[in-house]
């Protein structure tokens, strides 16, 4: 994506740098918005990462709900070190996910996170050998899928709700999901 000719089929930052911020941000703004749909998906989303996750790749693995990894995985944010920032709507996530001090020192280092780390910081839902990556996703998709899916419509909407919400409006997100849950149990109206 950096170098003079860019990547076939795709604009060439650097062409449109030279033409001034508009265009520059014009471009990113759609590759966020390519990012950043994962989050609005009703179904909770896994990743299954094995190898080096790096810029796109991990902001990539940060826009799923869940991220399983083979223990050869190695994230990176390496942009800062390219004299850029992580775009691609993965500081938000990466925050959330591990808080800002951890977040900040990943980022501005560009230092690789193991499995292990990812693990034990929260980046990571599980590390498995890298054989075992598939099967693992697999077995975590269905015990998902297993649950009832009325509840899971409501869970992932009210859990990233409370990332921002206020303790009062958290509490009501939490009522109403839960009377339209038993609502429709009673009535027979739920899917």
């Amino acid at each position: 994506m950096l170098a003079p000719s860019g990547v076939p089929g795709e604009p060439s930052i650097l062409a449109l740098a030279a033409g001034g911020t508009a265009a520059v941000e014009a471009a990113i703004k759609d590759y966020q918005r390519g990012f950043s749909i994962w989050a609005q998906v009703p179904a909770i989303t896994i990743a299954a990462v094995q190898g080096h996750a790096i810029g796109a790749g991990f902001q990539l693995a940060l826009a799923c709900d869940l991220r399983v990894v083979a223990d050869d995985v190695a994230f990176a944010m390496a942009e800062t070190s390219l004299g850029m920032v992580p775009d691609l709507a993965g500081t938000a996530s990466l925050v959330r996910s591990i808080g800002y001090p951890r977040a900040l020192e990943i980022c501005a280092t560009g230092r690789f996170v193991g499995a292990q780390e990812a693990v034990a910081i929260g980046l990571a839902t599980v590390a498995v050998p890298g054989e075992q990556l598939d099967a693992t996703a697999r077995e975590l998709a269905s015990a998902i899928l297993d649950a009832p899916q009325g509840a899971l419509r409501e869970l992932k909407p009210l859990l990233r709700n409370a990332i921002d919400a206020s303790a009062a409006n958290q509490l009501r997100a939490e009522r109403q999901a839960q009377a339209r849950l038993l609502t429709a149990m009673v009535t027979g109206s739920g899917k």
